[in-house]
């Protein structure tokens, strides 16, 4: 490693792993800790090895490539840490320095210039690639597929994946809608690339209960999207030319919030006054969206709830938290106490609540097999429930779960379901 030991440093932002003690706070919380029981699989180890490669003790980096691919970016270490060790900062940091030196092959190369900086940024690709997953659900060349065993074929098991998808809406969700009782705020929403793409009718649900529960809103034009997976995979920059945009964009609309439905992707928005922290021009500006930044729980608890839900008698309901919500957002019991609020079901907490489901991004993709292995002892917990229902905020975990209950054979009594598609069937909105 012929470079300035300081400017390694830096980037891999040193200085932030002497908060780690070792003290093992987090190895009871870390998925990969848990399922592969390896101590550089742990977030004491990884960081660990972050900083003896700070201290010129390690000169290969690729000995970090392994621990941090795998590491799911859940984040519940945070939560644990007695010492406030920014471990989220620590590993995008050292991922970004990894893909910074890193020599792929030329196919890798163009695969994620293609997918990172043309595909998930254009909303007319992705808007096109949902149209084509619709029709290939409405054409009857799914049940083709299924059938000839032609999806068995598909590389990193997107077969398994294709099959998860819930059926897609096509058509157009409102630019502007008013508030259908008293208003109470006015909000922008994010409607993000893969949710606008493949989850629309999830994105539709959500700008309808917002305006029954008292909110102006308005679907901002010139959004893209929220940088999330560029911002894992060490496409730092890439990140935040998206951030860029996204507040540009924004700003032309006077809003009280900026409102999304995904977990991951309001993660990063909450965290754009980090990701633009060190550029003056950015700043202040990016501090300011993150500050209006909301989950789309907040927003409807907020604004009191919805009124007159239909109940639910009997129907027995457990919720799987989102990683990127609970630990980086800090959003915890909004919804629940939405969940809580349809009349007639049976809340069941499961154990391990804050455990990751595996779904992490593209983790589930990329590392099939890990990932199974973290959702088989999620689903451990989520059929001890006994619940008929599954109640999820992000759509990888929601994909995940629907995997996780057909790896178990529970698809006659269990179904995993977005938090805002329940809420809007016990609103009888559809």
């Amino acid at each position: 490693m012929n470079e300035p030991l300081e400017q390694l440093r830096k980037e891999l932002q040193y200085e932030k792993t002497n908060r780690c003690v070792q003290c093992g706070y987090c190895l009871p919380v870390c998925p990969t800790y848990i399922t592969m029981r390896k101590e550089t699989h742990s977030p004491r180890g990884r960081i660990n090895l972050v900083k003896m490669v700070g201290e010129g003790r390690i000169t290969d980096l690729s000995v970090l490539e392994e621990p941090l691919n795998l590491c799911l970016g859940c984040r519940a270490c945070e939560t644990a840490c007695p010492t406030g060790v920014e471990y989220g900062a620590i590993l995008e940091a050292s991922r970004a320095a990894l893909a910074r030196r890193k020599k792929f092959s030329v196919p890798v190369r163009l695969l994620r210039r293609t997918m990172f900086k043309k595909v998930f940024s254009s909303k007319r690709i992705m808007k096109f690639a949902g149209s084509m997953l619709w029709l290939y659900q409405k054409s009857g060349l799914q049940k083709a597929a299924r059938v000839s065993g032609a999806l068995e074929k598909l590389p990193y098991h997107l077969g398994v994946f294709t099959e998860a998808i819930p059926p897609l809406e096509r058509g157009r969700i409102p630019v502007r809608i008013k508030a259908r009782r008293e208003k109470k705020y006015t909000v922008a929403f994010f409607t993000g690339c893969v949710m606008d793409a493949v989850f629309q009718r999830i994105n539709r649900l959500s700008v309808l209960l917002l305006a029954e529960a008292g909110c102006d809103v308005i679907v901002v034009s010139g959004q893209t999207c929220c940088g999330a997976l560029h911002a894992h995979a060490g496409e730092v920059e890439e990140a935040r030319r998206l951030a860029k945009q996204n507040i540009a964009a924004f700003e032309k609309e006077d809003v009280d919030f900026v409102v999304n439905n995904a977990g991951g992707c309001g993660a990063i928005l909450h965290e754009y006054g980090h990701l633009l922290g060190k550029e003056e021009e950015w700043k202040e500006r990016a501090e300011s969206f993150a500050a209006k930044s909301r989950d789309i729980s907040q927003v409807l608890l907020a604004c009191g709830g919805l009124k007159n839900l239909k109940p639910r008698s009997g129907e027995r309901v457990t919720y799987q938290r989102s990683c990127h919500l609970t630990n980086v957002q800090k959003v915890v019991n909004e919804p629940l106490a939405l969940l809580k609020s349809v009349p007639g079901i049976e809340f069941v907490e499961m154990e391990e609540a804050q455990m990751c489901c595996g779904s992490a991004g593209i983790y589930n993709i990329v590392h099939y097999n890990e990932a199974m292995d973290i959702l088989d002892e999620k689903m451990k917990h989520t059929k001890a429930t006994g619940a008929s229902a599954v109640i999820t905020t992000n759509p990888g975990c929601l994909l995940q779960m629907k995997l996780g209950i057909e790896r178990e054979n529970l698809s006659g009594s269990m179904r995993a379901v977005h938090l805002v598609e329940y809420l809007a069937e016990a609103a009888g909105i559809s």
